[in-house]
């Protein structure tokens, strides 16, 4: 039987969020998915940031990285599962991102939607994706996330959500459903059944579950059925069935290189975010800096200035710059409006990080556009391998040997969405150095 290899298109990096040890590439051409497809590794990851684009480059994107990944699996005998990660909150390119991969990677039995997330309270019961918050059991579309501005959504009983997005080309009277008692009961028999790209949605409500149904996948695969998934990280955990992290979360600061502190990085403007955020600057030894977003793009230049110089400062005497952008999300006419203002923040962003500090000891980069950019532009890595986990759902990566200004610095991937209030703060305490500070010093603002 062939080597089985999970290979997954990330629309921002935080899908590795519940593995370690794999590749995250930031680069698709040939030779480097070879690379990827040749590591012992069983999972890597494809990081495209397609939720930070148009559907239709969106669309490019991914036809791209399919085509590559042909040529690197032409003569291979690795038998692949295809996996496209997106949002367990049910926001992202569906099905402009699956329907891609069907034309060119395909013919599939069947795709598969698959939002769980555990470590965010994300689970499907029912064939209904719920988000766990505060001891209730809210459908995601009754939560902020379905008002997305770009992925807004009205379901959250799944075969009615994919009608909807696809505009009526899949009836949920169509969607196969696999229920709890299915996937724990043993789902291979009706696996084997599946053909024509059927569409199928999957309930878990916990790890085992999941397990269970992976198992089944893999045992179908090795007998030569081809699924694809829309899935959410959770799934990506038992296809790849790795042992424990090396280095245990209360101990990453092991990784921290130097003895000077890091950065923080926000990108993110969800409410969590804010309000972790938020309790972030109640620490000692931080310095929030604030950007403007309304100077952009037009005072890039002065900006940019103000807060590479405010953060070279802070760092000078053992604090921590804290660099966000403003809070509250402007609104645009467009969706394609609102995704060019985003690039354009996203721009000023990696500027900022191709000026921080040479002895960084640490980033943290909280968004997943955010910290898709950090890698891919801001720190212009090719690949990236996962360290594992700082907190449920927050991996940590680190810059290659050989990288010229942040040589093994690791580089936290915080999703906007994950974690409690003092979710970032945690993470931050877990890589700082002992503050050198106890002044909580008033926002700069640029």
């Amino acid at each position: 039987m062939a080597d089985i290899k999970i290979i997954v298109l990330d629309d921002d990096p935080t899908g590795s969020q519940t593995v370690h040890g794999c590749l995250l590439l930031t680069r698709w051409d040939v030779p480097t998915l070879r690379e990827a497809l040749a590591d012992d590794a069983p999972i890597f990851f494809v990081l495209t940031n397609t939720r930070g684009m148009s559907a239709e480059r969106a669309t490019q994107v991914t036809r791209e990285v399919c085509r590559n990944l042909k040529q690197a699996l032409h003569g291979s005998a690795v038998q692949p599962i295809f996996v496209s990660r997106s949002d367990s909150t049910l926001r992202g390119h569906y099905p402009v991102e699956t329907d891609v991969m069907v034309k060119e990677l395909g013919p599939f039995d069947a795709h598969f939607l698959v939002p769980a997330f555990f470590e965010g309270g994300r689970f499907t019961r029912g064939s209904i994706h719920y988000l766990r918050a505060d001891g209730k059991e809210i459908p995601v579309h009754e939560t902020e996330f379905a008002r997305d501005s770009v992925f807004a959504y009205r379901h959250s009983y799944l075969p009615d959500y994919v009608e909807e997005k696809t505009q009526g080309r899949v009836k949920a009277a169509a969607v196969a459903r696999f229920l709890l008692a299915d996937v724990r009961g043993g789902a291979l028999d009706r696996l084997l059944r599946l053909e024509g790209n059927a569409c199928a949605v999957v309930d878990a409500e916990n790890q085992s579950d999941l397990d269970r149904f992976a198992a089944d996948v893999r045992r179908a695969a090795g007998q030569g059925k081809r699924f694809l998934f829309r899935s959410a990280a959770s799934l990506l955990t038992s296809l790849a069935a790795l042992p424990r992290q090396p280095v245990a979360p209360e101990q990453m600061s092991s990784y921290v290189r130097g003895t000077q502190g890091g950065a923080v990085l926000v990108g993110s403007h969800v409410p969590k975010t804010t309000r972790q955020l938020n309790e972030l600057l109640k620490r000692p030894g931080v310095v929030p800096l604030e950007i403007d977003v309304n100077r952009l793009p037009q005072d890039h230049a002065a900006l940019l200035a103000e807060i590479g110089a405010a953060a070279q400062a802070a760092h000078s005497i053992g604090n921590t710059p804290v660099i966000f952008t403003s809070r509250v999300e402007r609104q645009f006419p467009t969706q394609d409006d609102r995704l060019a203002f985003g690039e354009k923040v996203s721009a000023f962003l990696m500027d900022v990080v191709r000026r921080l500090p040479a002895t960084l000891g640490f980033l943290i980069s909280k968004g997943g556009i955010t910290s898709n950019d950090v890698l891919s532009n801001g720190l212009a890595l090719r690949t990236s391998r996962v360290l594992g986990q700082i907190l449920a759902g927050v991996s940590v990566v680190r810059c290659p040997h050989d990288h010229s200004r942040y040589p093994d610095m690791p580089v936290v991937i915080f999703p906007g969405n994950v974690g409690d209030d003092a979710a970032l703060a945690t993470v931050y305490e877990r890589l700082a150095q002992p503050a050198k500070s106890a002044s909580h010093p008033a926002i700069v603002r640029g």
